[in-house]
């Protein structure tokens, strides 16, 4: 009988095997069939999400963006390091600032594996020099308009805006600039470079691997921490009649040698020049990679009073509301945080800043100038969420949420054409709106994937980002994905 059974499966057993393989390869055909047809769904929905605000064909709207500029250099991280000799380091170490290979290597391993955005000024010349020269040989690197100001001036050109952009560029650097774009700045003869060290991910260097594809930038600028193009901004500002002021470039000035008061001055002349901004239009402030906790004090001090909107990845975001309750700022926070957790963080925020705001007003009558915070959109890997004042100035929060996801996806993947092959969702099929016990859940729907409602006195709308799998940048992200939400709302 064993006998039988043994030839009984010589016999068969190939077929039965051949039978299993075929069985698992329609299942799993079947799984991607119904992924591709959710993909589908969700983009198109998505796209007609956007498409329910147009924009006003007679007027383009007027927005004011400032500060600075530079060319940024794009590479691969890990191709740079190992053409450079740069062995992976066995201590992952923060540093505010980099003076030499050692500490490059422990602050790029530091912020590599789990997959976290950073930007690190670079004291040491020679370094910095050796970087850029290895990079200008390494094959695939790219040269692109760089700077957050000059990226969102370009993506608030390209969605029908006429934009005014405060920096100090070469001849060169206006000529690729979008014709809707006015330069209010002086001329230079060479734009800094910083270096964009992207990574996709699964990367790997030495021991670590990346979680997610993000970048590393380094610089060794001396220009744009001195906000130079300031002055000639705020002349042309008062003719151009903007809709909206946008504030961005601001981490230039974070570990920046300044002589002592100098960066305090000149903080104090851009509140003035907020402060003489008409209260009816927006000003908006757009976060970055901040670790001095002395410049994230003076923002708190002489910027984010005069903006009533604020924009920052889910990096900024823990920063921000670490420094407001009174402890050391976060350097590095979950790359991929729930959607509860970011909105628990982003409601404290919105609370503690317009409480400042009270205080403040109720404190004297000259700080009619500030403004309370009546925006405040947070942009992540997984999804887009966006807390906006009923009754205030922004409107269209949910196509403006809707835009900003497929912002994401355009950017990164390098083409205004969606391809959902090319992408994938990550955020959950549900999520709690909060982390506190009983609280709600709202399903993802396919068909309807912004998700928005009203809370005390303000709405809140969350949006599931197509996640590109083939990452052309990630450098310029959220100032694309954070221009173009605002485009929708002025």
């Amino acid at each position: 009988m064993e006998g039988g059974g043994r030839v009984a499966w010589v016999k068969y057993g190939p077929v039965v095997s051949l039978f299993v393989v075929l069985l698992a390869v329609w299942f799993r055909s079947q799984e991607n069939t119904v992924l591709d047809d959710r993909l589908d769904t969700v983009l198109s929905s998505l796209l007609r999400a956007e498409r329910k605000v147009g924009m006003n064909s007679v007027a383009r709207p007027r927005v004011a963006v400032g500060f600075g500029g530079c060319v940024d250099l794009i590479v691969d991280g890990v191709s740079l390091l190992n053409k450079i000799g740069l062995p992976a380091t066995d201590q992952p170490l923060h540093h505010d600032y980099i003076e030499s290979a050692e500490q490059l290597a422990q602050s790029f391993a530091y912020f590599f594996a789990p997959g976290a955005a950073a930007e690190r000024f670079v004291l040491n010349d020679t370094l910095f020099n050796e970087l850029v020269e290895a990079s200008r040989d390494l094959p695939g690197n790219r040269w692109a308009v760089g700077g957050n100001a000059p990226v969102m001036a370009g993506r608030m050109a390209t969605e029908g805006c006429d934009v005014l952009l405060g920096g100090s560029f070469s001849s060169d650097f206006t000529d690729v600039l979008s014709q809707h774009i006015t330069v209010a700045g002086n001329t230079v003869e060479e734009p800094d470079i910083h270096l964009i060290l992207e990574y996709p991910s699964g990367a790997e260097w030495g021991s670590y691997t990346s979680r997610r594809a993000n970048r590393y930038i380094v610089h060794s600028d001396d220009h744009n921490p001195y906000l130079a193009s300031m002055e000639e901004f705020a002349k042309k500002l008062l003719n151009f009649e903007p809709d909206l002021v946008v504030v961005g470039g601001l981490q230039m000035m974070d570990n920046f040698p300044f002589h002592a008061g100098e960066r305090a001055t000149l903080l104090s002349r851009l509140a003035d020049l907020l402060s003489s901004v008409t209260p009816t239009i927006g000003v908006h402030f757009e976060m970055a990679s901040f670790v001095e906790e002395s410049i994230m004090e003076d923002l708190l001090h002489y910027v984010i009073p005069h903006a009533d909107s604020l924009g920052m990845n889910e990096q900024e975001l823990p920063n921000l509301l670490s420094l407001l309750k009174g402890s050391n700022i976060t350097v590095l926070s979950d790359p991929n945080p729930r959607v509860a957790t970011v909105l628990d963080q982003m409601r404290e925020v919105y609370r503690l800043l317009n409480q400042r705001y009270q205080d403040a007003s109720a404190e004297s009558e000259e700080e009619a100038t500030l403004k309370p915070l009546t925006r405040l959109h947070v942009h992540t890997l997984a999804f887009q969420a966006m807390i906006v004042t009923r009754g205030s100035k922004w409107k269209n929060t949910m196509s403006a949420t809707a835009k900003a996801s497929l912002t994401a996806n355009r950017h990164v993947c390098g083409s205004n054409d969606i391809d959902p092959s090319k992408a994938r969702l990550i955020m959950d099929d549900s999520f709690s709106v909060s982390r506190r016990e009983g609280s709600q859940r709202i399903p993802l729907q396919e068909s309807k994937p912004v998700s928005c409602w009203y809370e005390d006195d303000y709405e809140i709308c969350v949006a599931p980002v197509l996640v590109c799998t083939e990452v052309y940048q990630t450098a310029g992200g959220g100032d694309n994905i954070s221009a173009a939400g605002l485009v929708l709302q002025i």
